[in-house]
């Protein structure tokens, strides 16, 4: 037997789905006995394990020099080392020690390396059941080779992508393919079409995916990385590369800003120097602690301890965290492109409408659980529908196999969710599971079949005679009924009738519901020979309809609508069919009447360009595969869109992994979409991703506020140092009392500003755009204004001091007066808006705290002699304390009628309106 050359996931020319099952056998050289050990050992060989190639692991070490990217962590090292060579070892240390810690944090909260392709591995199946030399058995599943016969049963995981041969009432479950739940039937009929969606391909089944029921045998066609699951598994690899996020990409902007501003006025500052003929040694020295007060000290761990606790915060919301920037990447999030099915949805079918004898029910409640009624027109259902509603229960009790279990306060299905749907809804039209066992007991079943899609369940009647319970498609049921069910009893069917119940069904489908018929015929004297399909299902009872679907969330529905109020664009790409997606979009407020779903076959036809310009119109996506989810993704992204996506299937896994903000569902979530996502949603419910975003955008307004406080008591420093430096006077404040005020007095208060309370209107402003930086004219025109406050009054002080007293006084007294005003500040610095008297200092106490020993320390500082050597400090009268106290409020109270003016201005300018 020849050996074919290695085999592509889709073979060139017609596609293996569109082939006949010969036609597929002659391309592969195998045969349905399968292939001889020899033939599969030369094809081994050649092709090699059927085995996921994994990526490259990061290491733990690698994760902890991750840390020290950011150019601001740089400048901190720098200026330790500086400080350290000058014997300012108390400086050096301080300042090392923060850059530890702010990489210890990273590190802890980031240590979850990734593993996306290895976890992929636990998805393939250990050992598969193959037919060669015309024998079943058993094989490691990487021995796996294309030709080989897979012999498939229920439990089995499909080792291989593969093309049916045979196959008995044969089910698989292909979630993590498609991101469906319900299990797919599937048949070896040759497909027309070559384009068939991948959720579509009946003669197909694939790696990775499980058999729910039935038998089969199918020649592998794919194996390893050229299966589906393979091609994922490329596609993580190529999505996953690192991207910066929209706060790195600030913090390093602003790094390299600071940089340069710093070495030019230290430059600038030592010429001068140099032509007055300072020493040099000293001009040093004073552009080390000019260094020290340009560098915000205090910034990356405020920065990071943020975020950490951020993370914390939103784990309480049901939102873990993996990757610190992404909690601030939520936050400028502008497109989320969301699965539909339990995440938009509850993620189990419930039965919504029944129709039985002319007349139509709505059924409530959601899931499977008993909460819910039979409503006609509006009110539960009366004493006189109870006949007709209990008949249909007791053919959707009677033809059932699945079982209602309630584990932890919640209803689950035992068996075919379908079947749990119909149970539910059964008892709830007035069925009794337990009587009906008792009065009719099963006496024979005839299972689903695909070809056939109906399901029969013969059960002996009290008198002794079988009656067969029958669901199935309505299209076809239908056919084989000959007697219709009404409130007055049996009669023959009409063409009237006929056309009435498809009209009726005609109307559920267009409600986005999936539609099951009932029906039942007695048996007379059936012997077991006579117990077939073909014997049984013919001259039916038609009794009714129901009409079932995976219920919206109602929360999902206002998470939306929070959504639209905060300018974020909600999409939903589902492996559903595009009329169900589209219902359930337009019900949930994400698409409107005139838009449509566009399916995964469409977008085969659209060029990258052309995706690019219509991505921004399309709302709705159906029957999409995972390379369709990474375009979809690359193309918003493409539009300068800060996109968030949301899955929880392995298909979903790359377009997870090339999102700006990844996020995997943690109960249906497979583990290679958790280890591909940034966050994770513990209940599977999109209202938690909005409440994360929330989360996301009061992170970023606090470390924007504690940036702006920083660097405005810096800028302060800076122009005290400057204009002491120019007119000729000695150096106001020495490096210690700089790394002081930044890492003690600006630095705590700054932790505490950083887990400000979120404002409850962050939600109804529109998102950040991705290039706006994080220090914009506002931002500037506010630290200026407050340096320039801060520098004067305690330049003021420390001119009067120079005066009155020594240089080490004036310093004291500079250092003083300039702790306080900073520590008054941190008051006002919690909003940009509001004044200080309408923010309560109830809803942040660790700030109050924090100013309160800061001030505690400060004063001590003057008043004991071993603190004082440390900070090289003189002693002060507790009167003098007070005086500065009230000098340092002046900045505090100018910032806040600054406010109060700016707050009224916008009025003003209305009234001025003609």
């Amino acid at each position: 037997m020849s050996q074919p050359p290695a085999i592509a996931a889709q073979p060139k020319g017609k596609a293996w789905h569109s082939q006949s099952a010969e036609e597929v056998l002659a391309q592969l050289g195998s045969t349905a006995d399968g292939l001889s050990a020899q033939e599969a050992a030369k094809r081994f060989a050649a092709d090699g394990p059927n085995e996921l190639k994994e990526g490259k692991r990061i290491s733990p070490w690698q994760i902890f020099l991750g840390q020290f990217k950011s150019l601001i962590i740089w400048i901190l090292i720098g200026a330790g080392v500086i400080s350290g060579v000058l014997g300012e070892v108390v400086d050096a240390s301080a300042i090392l020690a923060i850059v530890v810690l702010n990489a210890v944090i990273g590190f802890y909260q980031e240590f979850n390396a990734e593993k996306s392709i290895a976890a992929l591995k636990k998805l393939t199946a250990p050992q598969a059941k193959v037919r060669r030399d015309g024998k079943v058995i058993s094989i490691p599943a990487s021995g796996i080779v294309t030709g080989d016969i897979l012999a498939l049963e229920a439990g089995d995981l499909v080792a291989a992508d593969a093309r049916l041969l045979s196959a008995a009432s044969l089910k698989c479950i292909e979630a993590t393919l498609t991101g469906e739940s319900e299990a797919e039937n599937k048949r070896p009929a040759t497909l027309e079409r070559d384009d068939v969606p991948l959720g579509d391909r009946e003669n197909m089944v694939f790696m990775g995916t499980s058999v729910a029921a039935g038998t089969g045998q199918a020649v592998v066609v794919a194996t390893a990385m050229n299966t589906e699951l393979g091609r994922i598994a490329g596609l993580i690899q190529e999505a996953g590369a690192e991207e910066r996020t929209p706060l790195e990409k600030k913090l390093e902007s602003f790094g390299r800003v600071l940089v340069w501003a710093a070495l030019g006025i230290v430059a600038l500052l030592f010429v001068l120097g140099l032509l007055r003929g300072t020493k040099p040694f000293e001009l040093f020295m004073t552009s080390v602690s000019l260094a020290v007060a340009a560098v915000p000290e205090g910034l990356p761990a405020v920065v990071t301890v943020s975020l950490a606790l951020g993370v914390l915060r939103m784990s309480r919301r049901r939102a873990l965290v993996r990757k610190l920037p992404a909690v601030e990447t939520l936050g400028s999030t502008t497109v989320i492109c969301t699965d539909k099915t339990g995440t938009l949805t509850v993620g189990e079918m419930t039965v919504r409408a029944l129709y039985v004898a002319g007349q139509t029910y709505e059924v409530t409640g959601e899931g499977y659980g008993p909460e819910g009624e039979v409503r006609f027109e509006g009110k539960k259902a009366e004493a006189k529908n109870a006949p007709p509603l209990l008949e249909l229960a007791t053919v959707l009790l009677g033809c059932n196999n699945a079982h209602l279990v309630q584990e932890d306060g919640k209803w689950k299905t035992v068996g075919d969710p379908t079947e749990g749907a119909l149970l539910a809804a059964g008892l709830k039209a007035g069925g009794n599971r337990e009587r009906n066992e008792k009065e009719f007991p099963k006496h024979h079943e005839i299972p689903f079949d695909s070809d056939r899609k109906l399901s029969a369940v013969i059960r002996k009647l009290p008198n002794g005679k079988l009656r067969a319970f029958i669901n199935g498609a309505p299209d076809v049921l239908l056919e084989r009924c000959t007697n219709l069910y009404t409130s007055t009893g049996v009669r023959p069917m009409t063409d009237a009738d006929r056309q009435h119940i498809v009209a009726q069904n005609t109307a559920m489908a267009k409600q986005a519901l999936r539609v099951l018929g009932s029906a039942w015929r007695d048996l007379d004297n059936a012997s077991p020979a006579d117990l077939t399909a073909e014997k049984v299902e013919h001259d039916l009872v038609f009794v009714g309809l129901s009409g079932m679907y995976d219920p919206p969330r109602q929360e999902a529905k206002e998470a939306v609508a929070k959504c639209r109020a905060a300018g974020i664009r909600v999409v939903m790409i589902t492996g559903d069919h595009p009329h169900t997606a589209t219902a359930i979009a337009r019900e949930i407020g994400i698409a409107s009447v005139e838009d449509v779903a566009i399916a995964g076959v469409e977008l085969d036809k659209m060029s990258d360009d052309e995706l690019n310009k219509r991505v921004s119109k399309i709302a709705v996506y159906a029957r999409v595969t995972a390379e369709h989810k990474l375009r979809i993704i690359r193309a918003w992204k493409a539009n300068d869109a800060v996109v968030a996506m949301t899955g929880d299937g392995v298909n979903d896994a790359p377009a997870i992994k090339g999102a700006d903000i990844g996020i995997a569902m943690g109960r249906a979530g497979t583990e290679v979409t958790k280890q591909a996502a940034d966050m994770i949603i513990t209940d599977d419910n999109f209202a938690t991703i909005v409440a994360a975003v929330e989360e996301g955008r009061g992170i970023y307004a606090n470390i924007r506020k504690t940036l702006q406080y920083l660097l405005a008591g810096n800028t302060g420093e800076l122009l005290l140092m400057t204009i002491c430096v120019i007119i000729g006077l000695p150096t106001p404040l020495l490096p210690i009392h700089l790394l002081w005020i930044n890492l003690v007095t600006d630095g705590l208060p700054a932790l505490c500003l950083a887990t400000d309370p979120i404002d409850p209107d962050v939600m109804k402003r529109h998102p950040r755009h991705r290039s706006e930086r994080i220090t914009n004219r506002s931002f500037l025109r506010t630290m200026f204004l407050t340096g320039f406050l801060t520098a004067g009054v305690a330049f003021v002080v420390y001119l009067y001091m120079l005066k009155m007293g020594t240089p080490e006084i004036a310093r004291t007294y500079a250092f003083a007066v300039l702790v306080f005003a900073e520590l008054l500040r941190s008051f006002g610095a919690r909003s940009e808006t509001k004044p200080v008297w309408r923010i309560s200092l109830f809803t942040n106490l660790n700030l109050v705290i924090v100013v309160a020993i800061s001030f505690g320390l400060q004063v001590w500082s003057q008043h004991n002699a071993m603190l004082g050597r440390f900070l090289k400090t003189s002693s002060m009268p507790f009167a003098d304390c007070f005086l500065l106290l009230a000098l340092g409020a002046i900045p505090l109270l100018v910032l806040e009628l600054v406010k109060v003016v700016r707050s009224k201005t916008p009025a003003l300018h209305l009234a001025r309106r003609p």
